[in-house]
């Protein structure tokens, strides 16, 4: 028997302990089959997508005219109950979170015991400081259990330049006592080609975040297809708004499913005009600043050792911490 459509009126009489993930996008009123066909189409499979969605990329993206986007968007918004909550209620939330570890008690440590889910994590460095290796290393360690830092899940992993190498994983999970073959099966990866692709990899990973249970969602680098593609200063706002776009497609992801976290590596450049202390800076500007939740700068040390330094992070102080990349991994 098919549920009753949800009414505006109905969904403010809801108590407040009732969630409204029992409900589907064909719940809502005046929604038929061909627009929801639509909103699958631009990667809305969920009532909670959809109240997170803005509804200018909502008209843009599903073809939906203003009114109904207007009325759907605030129907979803009232079923998730987007409105104020307490803080002590997010506290709460906040201390039963899990972390997920990045091998290096170390590194843990200064992460205040790992990657954190729900947040956007950027790590930025020079070639060979570990970037792509920490990646490898989260895709074997999200499979984890939690009693051993895991999330119990899988990984998605974007790999725009090339740099996904099996053999690495098969390492570190042998290195675990791991099954590699299964830990293998478990790394679900796109190669995107250009911006245009990865933008479209990320928008059409919901259809297989709930299916794969993926925990962890890693894209190896954010911007190094965008640097080549884009030149000059002529297109540097066109490209500044596409990666604006491109990390709050990433942050809703993160909102949208539990347990969900998401880092992107990102490349460097040196400063003409700075004479002293260190030229070096991530790419992409303040969007890619202020887009990220947590920032973390990789730089080489002595041997196999790296040493990474949270320059920001909304509860984390600028600090750092030494770690080492070994043939087992990412360890002290």
């Amino acid at each position: 028997m098919a549920k009753k459509k949800v009414q505006t009126d109905e969904i403010h009489q809801k108590e407040s302990s009732e969630s409204g993930s029992s409900y589907t996008l064909k719940d809502l009123p005046g929604v038929g089959e061909a627009t929801v066909k639509k909103l699958q189409e631009a990667g809305i499979l969920s009532i909670r997508t959809l109240a997170m969605y803005p509804m200018s990329k909502l008209m843009d993206e599903a073809g939906i005219g203003e009114k109904t986007a207007e009325k759907i968007i605030k129907v979803a918004q009232d079923i998730e109950k987007m409105g104020f909550k307490s803080a002590d209620i997010i506290w709460e939330k906040r201390k039963t979170l899990n972390k997920l570890t990045t091998g290096s008690q170390n590194l843990d440590d200064l992460l205040y015991g790992g990657i954190e889910p729900g947040a956007v994590t950027e790590v930025f460095g020079e070639f060979r400081t570990g970037k792509t290796q920490l990646a490898h290393q989260l895709c074997v360690n999200v499979q984890l259990s939690y009693e051993e830092g895991g999330l119990e899940g899988n990984a998605l992993y974007i790999d725009t330049e090339g740099t996904f190498r099996p053999e690495r994983i098969i390492q570190m999970a042998i290195a675990k006592d791991l099954d590699h073959n299964m830990i293998l099966k478990n790394v679900i990866v796109g190669r995107a080609y250009n911006s245009d692709h990865q933008i479209l990899l990320i928008k059409e990973s919901p259809k297989i975040i709930s299916e794969k249970n993926i925990k962890l969602i890693v894209v190896d680098s954010l911007i190094g297809h965008f640097r080549s593609e884009y030149i000059g200063r002529g297109t540097l706002a066109n490209r500044q708004q596409l990666i604006n776009s491109h990390i709050h497609d990433l942050l809703r992801l993160t909102e949208t499913y539990d347990e969900l976290a998401v880092i992107f590596t990102n490349q460097v450049s040196a400063k003409p005009d700075v004479f002293y202390g260190n030229p070096i800076t991530h790419t992409g500007g303040h969007v890619v600043a202020h887009g990220a939740t947590i920032r973390i700068f990789l730089r080489k040390g002595k041997g196999e050792q790296r040493i990474a330094k949270v320059v920001d992070a909304p509860h984390i102080p600028e600090s750092d911490s030494v770690f080492s990349i070994t043939e087992d991994g990412i360890q002290d």
